[in-house]
C-alpha cells in the first residue's frame, strides 16, 4: 500500500511539473508582446528597456527562466510560498491576488456543491425507487432542462426574475460573510443555484442510472428475502454501493471548479480566482494567468490523488493492480 501511494505521489509531482512546463511555454515562450514596455513609461530608452529586462529576468535564456519559475513555485520568492512573481498590471505579487480572490470562488464552490450534491442525489434516488412514475419523468425532465441550459442565460434570467422584478435577492457583486451574513447570503444564493443546477442534473442522472444496476443484483434480492425493510435495503445497502461513482466526480469537479466558475463569476461579478483569469487574458498579465493556471492544476492534481488512494483503501484490486 505504500509503494502505491508512493507512485502515486511521484506521477503527482510529474504532472504538476509538466503543466508547469506547459503554462511556462504557453505564456512566456510565444509571442505575445515584450512585459517591459509596461514599466518603462510612454518614451522608454533601449537602455531602460534592457534594465528592465535585466530585473525581470527577460534577459536570460528560456530555459534559465523556467528554471527560476519552478524553483520560486517550489521554494518560494520574496512575497511567499508558492512563488507566481507579481502582476503586471497592479504591481502586487501575484500569491496577494489569488489569496484575496480565491476565498470568493471557494465559497461559491462550497455553497453549490451543498447543494448540487443534497438535490441532484435525492432527486436520483427518488426517480430510481419510484421508475416509470410521474416523479421519475418529472425528474428526467428536470435532469433535461438542467443540462440544456446554458449558465449565462440562467443567471441573467435568475437576476432578471429574483432581483430586478420580486426583489427577493441581491444584485450583482460580493459582501464578504465578514461585513454582513445576511448580505453574503443574499447575494450568492442566486450564484450557488445557477451552478449547483447544471452539476444537480448530472448527478441526479448518475445516480439514478447507478441506483437501478445495483437495485437488480444478487445481494438486494437477499437483503430482500431476509424481510429488510424496503427503505433499509435502499439506503444501507444499495445506495451505499451505487454511490463509489459519484464520490469519484464529486471531487474531481470540486478541483476543476477550484480554477474559477468563470461564467458565473462573470454574470454576478463576483469576481473570483474565474473573473482574475478573464482580467489578466485580456490586460495580458501573464504572471497573474500563470499564477490561477497553476493553482487550479495544483487543485485538480491533489484531489485526483486523493481520490485514487481513496479507491486503494476501498478496492484491493487497485493497488495490486
Amino acid at each position: 500500500m505504500a509503494l502505491y501511494i508512493v507512485r502515486r505521489v511521484m506521477w503527482a509531482v510529474l504532472v504538476v511539473l509538466i503543466v508547469l512546463l506547459l503554462t511556462f511555454a504557453v505564456f512566456y515562450l510565444l509571442p505575445n508582446g515584450d512585459p517591459a514596455l509596461r514599466f518603462a513609461g510612454k518614451s522608454p530608452t533601449p537602455e531602460s528597456l534592457a534594465l528592465i529586462r535585466q530585473r525581470l529576468g527577460l534577459d536570460q535564456p528560456w530555459y534559465h527562466q523556467y528554471g527560476v519559475f519552478v524553483k520560486n513555485f517550489v521554494t518560494g520568492d520574496d512575497y511567499g510560498w508558492p512563488g507566481l512573481g507579481f502582476s503586471f498590471t497592479s504591481n502586487v505579487s501575484v500569491l496577494s491576488e489569488v489569496q484575496e480572490r480565491a476565498p470568493r470562488t471557494l465559497l461559491l464552490i462550497m455553497g453549490a456543491a451543498t447543494i448540487w450534491l443534497t438535490v441532484g442525489v435525492s432527486i436520483g434516488v427518488l426517480s430510481a425507487v419510484r421508475r416509470q412514475s410521474v416523479a421519475d419523468r418529472a425528474a428526467m425532465g428536470f435532469v433535461l432542462f438542467g443540462i440544456s441550459a446554458p449558465v449565462f442565460w440562467l443567471g441573467l434570467m435568475a437576476l432578471f426574475v429574483f432581483w430586478k422584478k420580486l426583489h427577493l435577492t441581491g444584485g450583482t457583486g460580493y459582501v464578504p460573510i465578514s461585513e454582513s451574513v445576511s448580505g453574503f447570503v443574499s447575494h450568492m444564493i442566486l450564484p450557488w443555484c445557477v451552478l449547483a443546477l447544471l452539476f444537480a442534473a448530472i448527478y441526479a442522472r448518475m445516480t439514478r442510472n447507478s441506483l437501478l444496476e445495483t437495485l437488480g443484483e444478487d445481494y438486494i434480492r437477499t437483503a430482500r428475502a431476509k424481510g429488510l425493510s424496503e427503505r433499509t435495503v435502499i439506503l444501507r445497502h444499495a445506495l451505499r454501493a451505487s454511490l463509489a461513482p459519484i464520490v469519484t466526480m464529486f471531487g474531481m469537479d470540486i478541483a476543476l471548479l477550484v480554477g474559477g466558475a468563470i461564467i458565473t463569476e462573470s454574470v454576478f461579478n463576483i469576481q473570483g480566482l474565474g473573473w482574475l483569469a478573464i482580467d489578466s487574458t485580456l490586460n495580458q498579465d501573464l504572471p497573474t494567468v500563470v499564477g490561477v493556471v497553476m493553482v487550479g492544476a495544483v487543485a485538480v492534481v491533489f484531489m485526483n490523488l486523493i481520490v485514487d488512494i481513496g479507491y486503494a483503501f476501498l478496492d484491493p484490486r487497485v493497488r495490486y493492480a
